[in-house]
């Protein structure tokens, strides 16, 4: 498919005497097979020639009606005045074929001495072969003129969502950001010797934002060292009286995945869960890779009188992004266990690899992902 939408011989304005010498090529010799077929006394050789002598009847008549009424009229949503001209151009028709016939066809068939002349005068099949002849290209220019217009609206579709990807990811850089600057701004006022070293730690979360978020992908690898980097600049805020336990088992080398996809949940377990906890409370984040498949879980204590949301700018922008990115390919589960709170996600990865052709067809290929409401307690 996406070969047909780009091939260069069929779209290109390069190639058009081409294309038209060889569909007339191909026009020509099968009529003349289909007479030789229906038991005309004439060789194949002589169909060949006469087929040939009424080509320019055949652009004169279904020119216009190609590149005048199929691209000016029909693919322009004026239907009836396509088949209003359509029916008056075949009217025409008639007087073309009669004098075509008349006055250039037999003139030129008697001046090369050939028998077996076709009358002068109407002649239904010869009208019949005419009309057909224009119905071919007709039908070939509108699948034409419809097949560019579909490379557009893909085109179209593809530089929105692109548009849209980038702007969710700016959504997220700021966000994110604002909360963890407030973490060292705390730090600072109290002149804590560790205030240099959290810089150093929100500096390669700077880097990795305003360099590798650039890209379609980042390394797993990239993406789970800022989450443990995220998760020292917290547990400095906390000290001892959170619990975290940190779990990555599987193939997590060679993975690429869209930047920051996991970030959001691990800041949205942080804000609205530990630090709304009167009591001590505990994060537990599992990510694993199993044949090429990323499971990523975090859970965390919470006020189980406060609910908790999961519509912030961060969480609704990931969801968003799954489905740009991962259509059919990822299932998010987000729920709400009263005491704690669970997200789990799966996302098939690809591996690093050169970057294979892009496939438009492929945006639009999309399954709506099903947020369940219950899923097991973490372990």
């Amino acid at each position: 498919m996406n070969s047909f939408l780009y091939n260069e011989f069929i779209f290109s304005s390069r190639y058009r005497i081409w294309r038209h010498l060889l569909y007339w090529t191909f026009h020509v010799a099968i009529w003349a097979a289909f007479w030789v077929v229906m038991g005309v006394p004439l060789s194949y050789g002589r169909q060949l020639l006469n087929m040939v002598m009424w080509v320019p009847a055949f652009i004169l008549f279904g020119y216009p009606l190609v590149y005048g009424a199929i691209p000016h009229l029909l693919l322009k949503g004026r239907v009836w005045q396509f088949f209003l001209f359509v029916l008056l151009w075949g009217v025409v028709g008639l007087y073309i074929d009669a004098g075509y016939r008349s006055y250039v066809l037999i003139p030129a068939q008697e001046a090369m001495g050939l028998d077996n002349i076709l009358p002068r005068g109407p002649l239904a099949f010869c009208y019949l072969c005419m009309t057909t002849s224009a119905a071919s290209p007709m039908v070939i220019k509108f699948f034409k003129l419809w097949t560019i217009k579909q490379r557009e609206w893909i085109r179209a579709q593809q530089e929105k969502t692109t548009a849209e990807l980038q702007l969710l990811k700016a959504q997220v850089h700021p966000h994110f950001l604002f909360n963890t600057l407030n973490n060292i701004y705390s730090f600072s006022l109290d002149n804590s010797p560790k205030t240099p070293g959290l810089i150093l730690k929100l500096s390669s979360l700077l880097s990795y934002m305003l360099y590798d978020c650039k890209t379609d992908e980042v390394r797993l690898e990239k993406e789970i060292d800022i989450m443990k980097n995220y998760i020292d600049l917290e547990r400095e805020r906390y000290g001892n009286k959170i619990e975290i336990s940190w779990s990555v088992e599987g193939e997590i080398k060679d993975k690429l995945i869209a930047p920051l996809l996991l970030l959001p949940f691990l800041e949205n377990a942080f804000k609205h869960g530990v630090s709304e906890q009167i009591e001590k409370p505990w994060l537990g984040v599992d990510i694993s890779v199993q044949q090429g498949t990323l499971r990523c879980k975090i859970a965390n204590s919470k006020n189980e009188y406060v609910p908790e949301s999961d519509k912030g700018i961060g969480i609704d922008n990931v969801k968003k992004r799954l489905a740009f990115i991962y259509p059919g390919k990822h299932e998010l589960k987000i729920n709400d266990e009263g005491s704690f709170f669970v997200v789990s996600m799966m996302v098939v990865l690809v591996d690093e690899l050169p970057a294979a052709s892009f496939s438009p067809a492929s945006m639009f290929i999309s399954q709506p992902t099903q947020h369940e409401t219950s899923v097991p307690a973490y372990r």
